[in-house]
């Protein structure tokens, strides 16, 4: 066994009906004044409305930022930081997607009274410094498990985004409402479901940090994942299907805090940068042809992973039959559930696939981390057959 390390969210709750309880949990970490980083959809739907309540009776002040929008730019985490800096704000709760959860880990870290860093010094991994507010995350779908990572990823240009990596963004609090995801549309929950699908597969092949803890998460993250998808997705009602969703997601999260992401991200990330395609959506349609090329080095650990996915429908064979029914199994999901299956079918221009290729080239923070090495000529193939 090789050295490692494991670093996670210090408390987890997870529990329908959790989120009712938000501003005791605020009022019991001596928090007088709270900003909560949302987005307008969160607003507009009203998830909100049984959770700011509390903060009155608690005599806690609490403020709303909902100006979060995905891929978050720049400029809006830093107006988010200027109404927190304003409010004096003593904690710091993302309330919604994981833009949310990503944009409140910066502003926890910048409206620190004794913070110095501009958000521009903090990208990359580890340059962040100092202290941060206490903060508290309550993801609203089931997908980037955010909640459990020292990452936020920022839009800093028109096609551009920077990460910023530190373990000073793991959050005191991770709470997972099931309630909150009951009214989530089908292609919402499909998206996020398969982006937390591939956290756990990339985690469990991540060629330099891969280690026995994120194994066990990974493996345990699937299997909750690939039993529940389809019920959250048909029956988006069913509480006990929505909430065994934000835990797989969860544990995928914290695998891959842990043992990194790869190939997938890397590919999908440009088609966010350019298109604006949803993020989960992006690794669904790059999933099925980056774990195809992949194949031949990581079969044998996707054959560990496929009946966790499969079940008893796995049919007997090697560990390249298997891994091209895990592969199949995947692909599955996105069909029956109704998302596109092709990069044309989402928009994708054929002559921006070169394009692609070179700026998942940029990636080599992820890419570092695939199973098998890939170049420019090896990314444009991809995009190419997934188109």
């Amino acid at each position: 066994m090789h050295s490692f390390s494991f670093a996670t969210t210090a408390r987890i709750i997870c529990e329908a009906g959790a989120a009712r309880r938000l501003a005791a949990l605020c009022q019991g970490r001596g928090a007088r004044s709270v900003l909560i980083v949302t987005d307008p959809g969160i607003t507009r739907l009203g998830l909100l409305a049984e959770v700011l309540p509390g903060f009155l009776q608690e005599g806690i002040t609490a403020q709303v930022f909902d100006q979060v929008a995905a891929d978050p730019p720049d400029a809006v985490v830093l107006d988010a930081v200027r109404q927190a800096r304003a409010l004096k704000a003593e904690l710091v709760i993302g309330f919604g997607g994981g833009s949310s959860l990503d944009v409140a880990k910066l502003v926890a870290l910048l409206a620190h009274p004794q913070c110095l860093q501009a958000l521009a010094d903090l990208y990359g991994v580890d340059q962040a410094r100092g202290q941060r507010l206490p903060l508290i995350q309550v993801p609203t779908t089931a997908g980037t498990g955010s909640e459990v990572t020292p990452v936020a990823i920022v839009s800093t240009g028109e096609n551009s985004k920077q990460g910023v990596v530190s373990p000073l963004l793991l959050p005191d609090l991770a709470l997972l409402d099931a309630d909150l995801t009951l009214g989530l549309p089908p292609a919402v929950t499909a998206t996020t479901g398969i982006d937390a699908m591939v956290h756990a597969i990339e985690a469990y092949t991540s060629v330099l940090k891969k280690n026995p803890l994120s194994d066990l998460l990974a493996r345990e993250a699937l299997r909750l994942l690939a039993a529940n998808l389809d019920e959250a997705v048909a029956h988006g009602d069913n509480r006990e299907a929505r909430q065994a969703m934000l835990l797989g997601a969860c544990l995928a999260g914290q695998a891959f805090a842990n043992a990194p992401v790869a190939a997938v991200h890397a590919l999908a990330y440009p088609l966010g940068g350019h298109l604006h395609i949803p993020h989960g959506l992006a690794n669904a349609l790059l999933l099925p042809h980056v774990l195809g090329f992949n194949a031949s080095v990581a079969a044998p650990l996707y054959a560990e992973l496929a009946p966790l996915v499969l079940g008893d429908s796995l049919r007997p064979g090697d560990a390249m039959a298997q891994t091209e029914q895990f592969i199949g199994a995947l692909a599955d999901f996105s069909a029956r559930s109704g998302l596109p299956t092709r990069l044309r079918d989402a928009g994708v221009p054929e002559a921006l696939l070169a394009q692609l290729a070179a700026d998942a080239m940029q990636q080599q923070r992820l890419l570092v981390n695939n199973p098998r090495e890939m170049t420019e000529a090896h990314a444009l193939a991809i995009y190419q057959s997934a188109y």
